[in-house]
């Protein structure tokens, strides 16, 4: 059985082009095999989002999936959604004492890395996009599980596209 796709179009016109936009379908679902696994350790003093910048770069990563991070930080520093309605906005948060890493996730998109952190302290946690500033205290050890280049996640974090 054949399946089709209904897909909305809009015409956006910007000076005098015209651009076609599709719309996002309600579930992109973008499959790919895991190729290898690279394991990233930083170690005291580095920042976390430019340790895994170096990282991505020199291993010559173009696609992967985050899929587990632990250690320690210094200091954080966030950004979450702070609004519901479009364009979202956000709100950095950066707080200087100790914590540990309890939880890593995210994308490494087209050699770009979009990662998530979650940190603990002795009475709460609290996360959210990872930002420059985040200073690794004991360690950090970020695994990511290596995606074929030309995988379907190029616009898996595109808020635009909806």
């Amino acid at each position: 059985m054949k399946s089709f796709w209904l897909v909305a179009m809009a015409t956006i016109t910007i000076g005098r082009s015209a651009i076609a936009q599709v719309a996002a379908p309600d579930v992109h679902i973008a499959t790919a095999q895991i190729r290898g696994v690279v394991v990233v350790r930083l170690k005291n003093g580095v920042d976390i989002l430019a340790g895994l910048k170096d990282a991505v770069d020199r291993q010559h990563i173009r696609n992967a999936v985050v899929l587990s991070g632990f250690g320690s930080v210094t200091n954080y520093h966030v950004h979450v959604v702070e609004n519901s309605v479009f364009p979202p906005k956000d709100a950095y948060i950066k707080v200087r004492r100790p914590h540990d890493i309890v939880a890593a996730s995210g994308y490494i998109i087209c050699g770009r890395v979009h990662a998530h952190m979650t940190f603990s302290d002795t009475k709460r946690a609290i996360g959210g996009h990872l930002e420059p500033g985040t200073t690794v205290f004991t360690f950090c050890t970020v695994t990511l599980g290596i995606l074929d280049d030309d995988a379907a996640v190029s616009r898996i974090d595109d808020f635009t596209w909806h």
